[in-house]
Formats: structure tokens, sequence, C-alpha cells
């Protein structure tokens, strides 16, 4: 029987590509986005593309009915956020906290009792490799990720009782992901003035990384993680992921 995952934000980026390598390995797909578009993708009858906002319980209750049984949920959307944490208004911070960590926590509560009722599944939810190595200016974004990697490593124990497994996936720097494309208020913004000279080599470190991580490679973790059996919890994804997590 044909086996069906849902990925959360597949306009771009991991989520798009993740669906695209799923979709050409047989599975069928729920992709879903904030504003559905199903230009996003080829036309394939293994393909549905929905709806959903993270933040937003009606959407989640809506979603949940309108996809049906799933085998694999892939947790992707995010947002990205850089700067100095002082100067990051209460807002933005709620916002980010909504979606990277809550809106994730909200997704999982959303599937798990089907998957307990079948006693299978799994659920893969994607992070950062900044939980792997912390660096200035993405305090934020680190928290809202690193929550998501306690979260995650407490509900694996708590759901293989039930036969349902719990994955992690932590990308490493891909400049036109959502670490910066996706950012809710643009760096500059966020740079008080005493912060410029501290800021500048590690911008300069940004836009000129010695290692960066590719979309197939995360999709290609993501496949990794939705297949397997061993009781792995972490994946990175990417060169540099793998040398932050080897060096830990």
């Amino acid at each position: 029987m044909t086996k069906t995952i849902l990925i959360t934000g597949t306009s771009s980026g991991y989520g798009k590509a993740t669906a695209e390598l799923f979709l050409s390995r047989g599975w069928n797909v729920v992709a879903t986005m904030r504003r559905p578009d199903p230009a996003t993708f080829g036309t394939s009858d293994r393909l549905r593309v929905l709806a959903l906002n993270v933040t937003c319980e009606e959407s989640l209750s809506a979603l949940t009915e309108a996809a049906g049984p799933i085998d694999v949920l892939v947790n992707n959307a995010g947002l990205g956020g850089v700067g100095a944490f002082e100067a990051m208004p209460k807002s933005m911070i709620r916002q980010l906290v909504e979606t990277n960590t809550i809106g994730v926590m909200a997704m999982c509560q959303a599937v798990i009792p089907q998957m307990r009722a079948r006693r299978s599944g799994t659920i893969v939810n994607v992070t950062s490799s900044v939980t792997l190595g912390e660096f200035p200016l993405a305090a934020l974004y680190t928290g809202t990720k690193q929550a998501i990697e306690g979260f995650s490593g407490s509900l694996a124990h708590e759901l293989a009782y039930f036969g349902v497994r719990v994955k992690l996936v932590e990308p490493g720097y891909a400049p036109t992901t959502r670490f910066g494309a996706n950012a809710i208020v643009p760096i500059e913004d966020l740079l008080p003035g005493d912060y410029a000279e501290f800021a500048r080599p590690i911008l300069e470190a940004f836009a000129n990384p010695v290692m960066t991580t590719r979309e197939s490679e995360v999709a290609e973790a993501i496949w990794q993680a939705a297949h397997d059996t061993a009781g792995q919890l972490r994946f990175p994804a990417g060169p540099d992921a793998v040398a932050l997590a080897q060096a830990r």
C-alpha cells in the first residue's frame, strides 16, 4: 500500500525539495503552505496541495480532517531571525516562538492520535545546525530550535511504546533558505550602532560560508529519517552540520 507523507512549509526550500523527492519515489504527498499554489509542483495524482497556517488552530483542524491518514509528518515550516537579541521586538519573539516551536508541537498533537491508534507512524522535526554549534546574532532562532530538540528527544521515548517514531533532521547553513530569506525583520533593523563592528565579520562569514548545505541533502536526510528503524534520533544534513555533529 502506498504510504502518505504530510510536509509543512513546501512553497520553497527544504519542504519543496522533500515533497519532490518523496513523489519521485512513489509516495503520496500532502504538501502544505500558507497560500496554496499547485504550480509549485508538477502534476501528479499522488500530490495534494493544502492550506496550512501552523499558528492557527482552525487551520490545523481543517488540515487534519482534509489530509486523512498520515504515515509520516515532516514539520518543516519555520521563520528565520538574525540580529542582536536586545533589538528584537516582542512581537517578533512571539512570532518565531509561535511558528518554530508551538506550531511544531501543535502539528504533533494533531497527528499523534491517529498514529497511536494504528501503532505506527513517524514524526520528523526539522531544526537547524545552530543546535549543534551556537553562534552569535541567532539567539532567538536558536532558542526556538533548541526547544524542539529537547521536545523531540522526550517525545521519542513517550511514543516508542506505541510504535511511533520521532526523528530530528538538523540542516546546515543554506543561504537561500529560511535562516536569512525567511527572516521577519531585515537584519539591518536589528543591529544597534554599538553592534556594527562586532557584527561585521559575522555577516561576512554568512555571505561567504566555507561550507553550505544543499536542499537535496536535507530532503535525503528526511528520507533516511522517515525510514530509520534503528532508533537513531538525530540526522545532521549537509557537510557543515555533519562536521558540527562530529565535533560534539
